[in-house]
């Protein structure tokens, strides 16, 4: 069974057309190259007290750019975790639901000299995980849920500091 001549052409063409379309096109890497060289904003960052503030001040520092200008507004977090069991179950079941709470507080001080205040801004995020009763895994679950949290409150904190900023 052979197509039309009509409808043969038509799809030769539509084809043709397609290819010259995608042909001008072109990709770039979204972590890498010219946009990943760049920063968005200069901000500097204070040290870590903490691998929850380390992955903090990472996450930022990786979305909204990094300096070292002593100009540039200087970020610095506290983060604060906690651990709460959300619920209790009757069963006898060793396995229990808990919730890792990260509370950090950014502050962002203006080093221009402009007399501006530091803005603060304090964000929270939770994640959860399951003890079985063995240590090391129970330690483990902890961690993971922390650092999960930590992330989440990072990604939080990215959005209040462009909101704020930009004004």
């Amino acid at each position: 069974m052979s197509l039309s001549r009509p409808l043969r052409t038509v799809l030769i063409t539509a084809a043709l057309s397609a290819s010259v379309v995608l042909g001008a096109c072109t990709f770039q890497p979204v972590y890498s190259g010219r946009l990943a060289q760049t920063a968005q904003m200069p901000l500097a960052y204070a040290a870590p007290n903490s691998r929850l503030e380390q992955i903090i001040y990472t996450e930022l520092a990786f979305r909204l750019g990094r300096t070292s200008l002593d100009s540039a507004p200087l970020l610095a977090v506290n983060a604060v975790p906690s651990i709460k069991a959300p619920y209790l179950s009757v069963t006898a079941n060793p396995n229990t639901p808990h919730e890792a709470i990260v509370t950090a507080t950014l502050t962002i001080t203006p080093r221009d000299g402009g007399g501006e205040r530091p803005i603060t801004l304090t964000r929270t995020a939770t994640a959860q995980f399951t003890r079985s009763g063995q240590a090391l895994a129970d330690s483990a679950a902890e961690i993971e849920a922390q650092e999960r949290a930590a992330k989440a409150v990072a990604e939080s904190l990215r959005l209040a500091v462009l909101a704020a900023l930009s004004r």
